[in-house]
């Protein structure tokens, strides 16, 4: 029997208690969830946390252990401790089971890298410490007439297996907007056409979906050249749309790996019983066509194990298979749960056993399969399906492209977000020149961390006036792709539950609590509601648009680790650049593909920011016309024309050209910038 289906039979055969009062429901025990419980319970009053998928955290707990955090100095309060704990537990060296502990370990600095287990505990230990109680495997029922409402205001819950909840105030903090939709607060699914907010990258974008691309030339058909054989599998005979347009289509889902090379704690990637070949077609294709790297992501997390996540053309996201999931039934969502982890387990063994991966590639794959003390109950692979974008709600603030870029401020915040404005592709179809393409991607980065104002957690007064909504919050798709991180979610969960603590005690509708109360309170717990100023925050990177030749800014190159951003050493190219924290070395590179226009000669440049704490060595490769040159620069120097040092000179053909930097090796800091070609 399926996990989930297990789950819920399991509910239904459980002892049930009549109707449970709370000052505050809970639904969802996301990360955010959990951090709203905890919070309401640190307020004092009386919290109930419905948990429907049997297992807390989420993501956060389910495999996406490489965090997105955008700027460190945007997360606060129990978001903040939540990664301080993380931390705590790897500063014991009992903890690095399977390799060495790493040098310079702080237990009061917030770990960002973490395993999924450990996760897990830190979760369970905050509801236990605090008595939240928690229904565990508990779905709603999502029938109209299992909430009860008088007016604008929610009364109760029920559960699909009839136990019911009420409360003066409740938080939706599902991936979904579930109790959202269940109460009918306005809510959008797909993508904001350009016109509706006046938003650059709103919409059908096929020009800038360059990142995550097939190599060009690609088939699409099940027989070369023959349109009457039909389509390969996950490729849409009805995109892309008209440029600029809206639609129904959301980010691409995925699982999130935690894969090792540790044999003994491997599980071996065995051929799927429904295997089907036509399905990696695609792939396979991808790779004749001239794809040379494996496609995937893998971010190192302690002992030996990885985040894995999708890169490239062909990767782990199931591009399009994710349609319909927000209004699915949760056995639907099963399913669609399931086709998921049923494509990367063939992605896997593809990778490691077709003839036509190349060689090295599938040498390389076959080294790593899932942990096995991590997700033990479901065979290695994760409970938590990577819902990137579902529903959004609909308030009086709709955050947009104009708030992360800056030009916008909302008032009131509730938190901070900090990340790139980033879609992955949401569709797959036949461009004119008769290849395949993907598109959707889209790679932004915002200034700053820019404030998420209130109103965008709480519907419109005439919809309802006693639910506040986390992760699912009133932004565009575009918005919503800076907003969606892990760290942001706990930071707009532990306010909306300040604001629920508020309106219990004041009595009054959500919409109608003192916001500048609101606002003290969380400063009190430790949230960031402003930007914190730094004296390097006066500095501005070169715009690398106005730079001669062709430059390539590290924030769009292709990064397995590089981490940590940084702007403490003048000058830099862009909103910033990267380095490796002097850590986990041989395992970080940083890959910058640089579209080549016409054959030639070309300089090729490498820009970095000097201090004597930089490696002496750091290798470097560049790919040209005639080969592979394999060089070393000592980033203790100052480059010849700063930030950028001259490599040297190749010649190049119309296309691509690679400069891969990595930190094998290395004795220091290892920076990544920009790389620039120059005639």
């Amino acid at each position: 029997m399926p996990p989930a289906a297990l789950l819920a039979l399991l509910a239904s055969l459980a002892p049930q208690s009549p109707t449970v009062t709370a000052d505050v429901v809970v639904v969802g025990a996301t990360s955010a969830g959990v951090v709203a419980s905890v919070q309401v319970a640190r307020s004092g009053r009386t919290v109930l946390l419905i948990d429907p998928d049997g297992r807390l955290g989420g993501l956060s707990s389910g495999g996406l252990g490489a965090t997105d955090v955008g700027n460190a100095s945007a997360i606060g309060g129990l978001s903040r401790e939540f990664y301080v704990r993380v931390a705590r537990h790897y500063a014991n060296d009992d903890a690095w089971r399977r390799e060495a502990p790493p040098a310079g370990r702080s237990a009061d600095v917030p770990a960002w890298r973490f395993e999924p287990h450990v996760a897990k505990a830190i979760f369970e230990d905050l509801v236990a410490e605090h008595g939240v109680e928690v229904w565990r495997g508990e779905r709603l029922d999502r029938s109209s007439e299992s909430l009860t409402r008088r007016g604008d205001r929610i009364l109760s819950v029920r559960t699909a297996s009839g136990r019911t909840a009420s409360a003066d105030v409740f938080i939706d903090a599902t991936y979904e907007g579930d109790l959202m939709a269940l109460a009918g607060v306005s809510h959008v699914v797909g993508r904001e056409g350009q016109d509706e907010f006046g938003e650059s990258l709103a919409g059908v974008r096929t020009t800038l979906a360059v990142h995550h691309q097939l190599v060009p030339g690609v088939d699409p058909y099940r027989i070369p050249g023959d349109p009457k054989s039909g389509l390969l599998p996950g490729i849409d005979p009805a995109g892309p749309g008209e440029e600029g347009a809206g639609d129904d289509r959301v980010q691409a889902y995925c699982l999130r790996m935690c894969l090792t090379d540790v044999p003994e704690n491997r599980r071996e990637v065995e051929r799927p019983a429904d295997y089907r070949a036509v399905d990696y077609e695609l792939l396979l294709r991808n790779f004749e066509a001239g794809a040379d790297r494996l496609p995937w992501h893998s971010t190192p997390m302690p002992n030996r194990k990885t985040d894995t996540n999708n890169n490239r053309g062909v990767s782990t996201d199931f591009i399009g298979e994710n349609r319909g999931w927000s209004e699915a039934s949760y056995e639907e969502r099963a399913r669609i749960h399931a086709r998921h982890r049923e494509w990367q387990r063939g992605l896997l063994w593809t990778l490691s056993h077709s003839a036509r991966v190349p060689e090295p590639i599938r040498r390389e794959a076959a080294r790593w399969g899932p942990a096995r003390d991590e997700f033990v109950e479901t065979d290695g692979w994760s409970p938590q399906l990577y819902v990137r974008e579902a529903r959004r709600m609909r308030s009086d603030l709709v955050m947009t492209e104009h708030h992360c870029r800056g030009n916008e401020v909302a008032v009131h915040p509730v938190g901070l977000a900090a990340y790139t404005m980033d879609s992955h592709h949401v569709q797959r179809y036949v461009a004119a020149d008769g290849s395949v393409r993907n598109e959707g991607d889209v790679q932004v980065r915002v200034p700053r961390p820019y404030p998420i104002g209130y109103a965008a957690i709480r519907p419109r007064r005439d919809e309802c006036t006693n639910l506040l909504v986390v992760c699912c919050p009133s932004a565009t798709h575009v918005a919503f792709g800076s907003i969606r991180m892990e760290p942001v979610f706990m930071v707009l969960g532990q306010s909306a539950a300040t604001a629920a603590c508020l309106a219990v005690e004041a009595s009054v509708a959500v919409q109608d609590i003192d916001l500048d109360e609101l606002g003290a309170r969380l400063l009190r717990n430790g949230q960031v509601l402003a930007p914190r100023v730094r004296k390097d925050e006066a500095a501005v990177g070169l715009d690398p648009s106005t730079i001669e030749g062709l430059v390539l800014d590290d924030a769009s190159a292709t990064l397995e680790g590089f981490a940590y951003e940084s702007r403490s050493v003048e000058p830099w190219v862009g909103a910033s650049y990267r380095h490796d924290g002097n850590g986990t070395k041989g395992r970080q590179r940083a890959v910058f593909r640089v579209e080549v226009p016409r054959a030639g000669e070309y300089d090729v440049l490498l820009a970095w920011t000097a201090h004597a704490n930089r490696a002496r060595a750091v290798p470097i490769e560049v790919h040209h016309a005639d080969g592979v040159a394999r060089l070393t620069v000592d980033q203790r120097d100052e480059p010849e024309e700063p930030p950028f040092g001259h490599l040297g000179r190749w010649r190049f053909e119309a296309g691509e050209a690679r400069v891969v930097v990595s930190n094998e090796g290395t004795d220091g800091y290892v920076v990544v910038d920009a790389v620039r070609l120059r005639r």
